[in-house]
């Protein structure tokens, strides 16, 4: 029999950097979906003019069930449990209802379409923050932290777009007359060391 366990801890093998890499990723993927999603709703809301109202609502309770999923493994006790599940869904109402008084008619005819995505953006990078510091999660604090830090990097992008698609024509310009000019020179190198050769 411990010549049949000696034998199977040399068939194993330990995991490799990659599995470990790939394991960091999944866990972390929940995170990272979240921030491509609400950086892509305010850039999406900046860019087309409307609020997308639902989206941001469905992503608050989709951060909030990360919240709950990420810190579930850690609690122990069915008390400590439903603390959890409470404190969050009260956490998360209260900036769902934040985000519906910005929506608020009387409030929307004082911000542009485009401010109100990002006011909800910012709100949602709020919530996410104090979720975060609350439950001593660092990584969903750094969520929120990095939407929050979305809300002006999405605003400059907007109004250097100009500026942006100057630099790109003048980058694919400086390309293709440099890739022009490398194509002419061997043809003309070649031209020229061939009449040399002739002489």
């Amino acid at each position: 029999m411990s010549e049949i366990n000696a034998q199977r801890n040399e068939d194993t093998e330990p995991p490799s950097p990659q599995s470990g890499m790939a394991h960091f990723l999944w866990q972390q993927l929940p995170h990272i979906a979240a921030l491509v999603l609400a950086i892509a709703g305010g850039a999406y809301t900046n860019v087309s003019h409307q609020p997308l109202v639902g989206y941001w609502e469905f992503l608050a309770l989709a951060i909030g069930v990360v919240c709950v999923v990420t810190k579930w493994p850690e609690i122990q006790g069915k008390e400590a449990q439903l603390r959890l599940i409470w404190t969050q869904a009260l956490h998360w109402v209260a900036v769902l209802v934040t985000m519906n008084i910005m929506l608020v008619s009387g409030v929307q005819q004082l911000l542009p379409t485009p401010t109100t995505g990002l006011v909800l953006l910012t709100l949602l990078a709020l919530g996410t923050f104090l979720a975060g510091v609350s439950l001593l999660s660092l990584q969903i604090a750094f969520l929120g932290l990095a939407m929050g830090v979305a809300v002006p990097a999405i605003s400059w992008l907007k109004q250097s777009v100009f500026f942006f698609l100057l630099g790109a024509v003048l980058l694919i310009g400086l390309g293709i007359t440099f890739w022009v000019r490398q194509d002419r020179r061997p043809a003309a190198a070649s031209a020229a060391t061939n009449s040399n050769m002739e002489a």
